[in-house]
């Protein structure tokens, strides 16, 4: 067993509520064996000492880093589906919880982070391209609303054990209903809010998304037109490039790694870039494509800083071919 006593300050007693809620739901993650909300303490099977995602993603196999992917996605894909029509039950499972705290699912993390992006981006000296405020209120209506699903929030690899039974998430300190393209999105970008970013080959990349995708169209058929998936990926990517560059940018002014300890590891300079380049292809926000590529000007004058290589496992890779 596991023993997991969280502290009393607000933030922790909601990620006790939203870790007791999610695990309590009985979806997915390890099997609950005691629940005390006054401690406030959880009581939790242990799954062991298997390898994580980021294990296999930083190390030297393709072959397990794929799998692991491929796995990873379709996990969270049938999660999504199985969970769908069971908001109620979550709702009333984190009354049971929380205590009156808001959830994470009523968190307007979307909409502070918009209404803050122009501030930041005056405060680096990045022009904003007419017509961002607009764009913005588009963005920032993504959420949970439309094709909303179930998911433990923090779904970066080192939350995912490879175990011989399959793959178990961890970590549901975040656990809430979301749309299913913020989910679908760590596929495409990847991860969008973790430490352990690096890119892809793009065959792993269609893969690793249509295998999300593949088990959510069961139980939202509109999602197999390539229209509205598209258009809600794309949305779902700008949400967290403006997250990323509201959290991460203040502190680029300085590089640094995104993680501590473990390495390999990338630097926030490094993923900002990534997101931006990505972002810049966005084509229904073109006055946001056109701030990106202000902030990537504005990186390749000012920063000296190597591109984002792939992840370990797939740097012996010669072309994208061989994972097609």
């Amino acid at each position: 067993m596991i023993v997991k006593a969280y502290s009393d300050e607000p933030e922790a007693r909601r990620c006790f509520a939203a870790e007791a809620t999610g695990l309590s739901f009985g979806l997915a993650g390890p099997e609950v064996m005691g629940v005390d909300p006054k401690v406030p303490l959880l009581v939790m099977a242990d799954l062991g000492d298997s390898p994580t995602l980021a294990d296999v993603l930083l190390g030297g196999d393709s072959k397990a880093a794929e799998e692991g992917l491929v796995a990873w996605a379709r996990e969270l894909g049938r999660l999504a589906a199985k969970s769908a029509h069971r908001r109620v039950e979550f709702g009333q499972l984190w009354a049971r919880y929380g205590a009156g705290m808001t959830a994470w699912d009523d968190e307007p993390w979307i909409a502070r982070d918009v209404a803050a992006l122009p501030a930041v981006l005056d405060a680096a000296g990045v022009a904003v391209a007419a017509g961002l405020g607009e764009e913005l209120a588009r963005i920032g209506t993504a959420g949970g609303e439309e094709y909303p699903a179930f998911t433990p929030g923090d779904i970066c690899p080192d939350n995912n054990l490879l175990t011989p039974r399959g793959l178990r998430l961890l970590d549901f300190e975040a656990a809430c209903y979301q749309s299913v393209f913020l989910t679908a999105a760590y596929c495409r970008m990847p991860f969008s809010t973790c430490w352990c970013v690096f890119t892809l080959p793009a065959g792993i990349t269609r893969k690793v998304e249509e295998a999300y995708r593949a088990e959510v169209v069961a139980v939202y058929p509109a999602l197999a037109e390539d229209a509205v998936w598209q258009a809600g990926m794309r949305q779902a990517v700008a949400v967290w490039t403006v997250n990323a560059t509201v959290r991460l940018l203040p502190r680029a002014v300085q590089d640094g790694p995104m993680h501590r300890t473990r390495r390999p590891v990338a630097t926030r300079r490094q993923v900002l870039r990534h997101r931006w380049h990505v972002a810049s292809a966005l084509e229904e926000f073109p006055a946001f494509a056109q701030t990106m590529r202000h902030l990537l000007r504005k990186a390749a004058r000012e920063w000296d800083v190597a591109p984002l290589p792939r992840y370990p496992a797939f740097r012996a890779a010669k072309a994208d071919r061989e994972f097609a």
